[in-house]
């Protein structure tokens, strides 16, 4: 065997560093922690947080940069936070696009309250009793919506004489009209209106306030009776004899009405604005939060 064959085999291994990977992941990770504590954080507030105190936040997240800043009115302007979704707060095309929708919007509202009027004028022409008392029935169009006033008559009371025990012909104008104002999706409400005439007990008993309410209460079942969807009411009031009718003396007839509104979205929306802030959190959170009865 030759001496070459008898070198044994060394295998030399160089022994060398990782390659340094810098400390980005670190970076990195410290941002993902820290946007998962504030996540819980805010899922925490919200979690302790009211009603009113949610609403507040998403209002605030909602409101236009220009808005907040200006101290502006939030129902006027868009859902964006820059207006018109432009690429600065100066940009408005959108925003005057926004408005213009909203302008035509309630201007098609207008129109079809304008044909519901032209409709329940058409049906007082053409129904044999509603064309008699057809001088004790008012129609006119109001900011609110569409207003359709039942008057007393010192010759044809509507009620008897301080009570809220409906008048047979009253009865029927009401159920006559109930079905027509089913036709447009607006909600309903009704108030009742006295005169002057104070009651012996003075306000301390049975007053004009009670009376009118009761006189709004009765007529609302009467239109339920007569097909009126339940659903569409959003308030019965008594205002006893607050709001005089136009012109009129204290003591005359036609203060003692019922006046029906067909209201209008954005007097709606108003209506549940007020309701809302006079309701406490436990309220809100009821399934049945406008208190109607079942």
């Amino acid at each position: 065997m030759k001496a070459d064959e008898k070198r044994p085999i060394i295998i030399k291994r160089k022994k060398g560093r990782h390659p340094h990977h810098g400390g980005a992941w670190k970076i990195a990770f410290a941002d993902f922690m820290t946007a998962m504590m504030a996540l819980f954080l805010v899922l925490w507030i919200l979690s302790t947080s009211n009603p009113d105190q949610r609403k507040a936040v998403a209002e605030y997240f909602r409101s236009p940069l220009v808005v907040a800043l200006t101290n502006g009115d939030r129902d006027s302007s868009s859902n964006s936070a820059i207006p018109g979704g432009g690429p600065d707060p100066t940009y408005t095309e959108g925003e005057v696009r926004n408005n213009d929708i909203r302008q035509e919007s309630r201007r098609i509202e207008r129109r079809h309250l304008e044909e519901l009027k032209r409709r329940l004028e058409e049906a007082i022409n053409l129904n044999a009793l509603l064309k008699e008392f057809k001088d004790q029935i008012l129609i006119d169009l109001i900011p609110e919506g569409l207003r359709i006033q039942l008057v007393d008559s010192d010759k044809r009371p509507m009620f008897e004489v301080g009570s809220a025990k409906v008048a047979p012909y009253m009865g029927q104008l009401l159920r006559i009209i109930a079905p027509i104002l089913n036709q447009l999706p607006n909600s309903i409400q009704i108030s009742g209106h006295t005169d002057s005439r104070p009651y012996a007990g003075g306000e301390k008993g049975y007053s004009n306030w009670e009376l009118s309410a009761e006189r709004a209460n009765a007529s609302r079942r009467e239109l339920v009776m007569g097909g009126l969807d339940s659903g569409k009411l959003i308030r019965v009031s008594g205002m006893a004899d607050e709001l005089r009718f136009q012109g009129a003396g204290e003591l005359d007839a036609i203060n003692r009405r019922i006046a029906i509104i067909v209201v209008d979205s954005y007097e709606r929306r108003s209506i549940l604005d007020q309701h809302d802030k006079l309701m406490t959190p436990e309220q809100l959170q009821s399934p049945n939060p406008l208190g109607k009865t079942q």
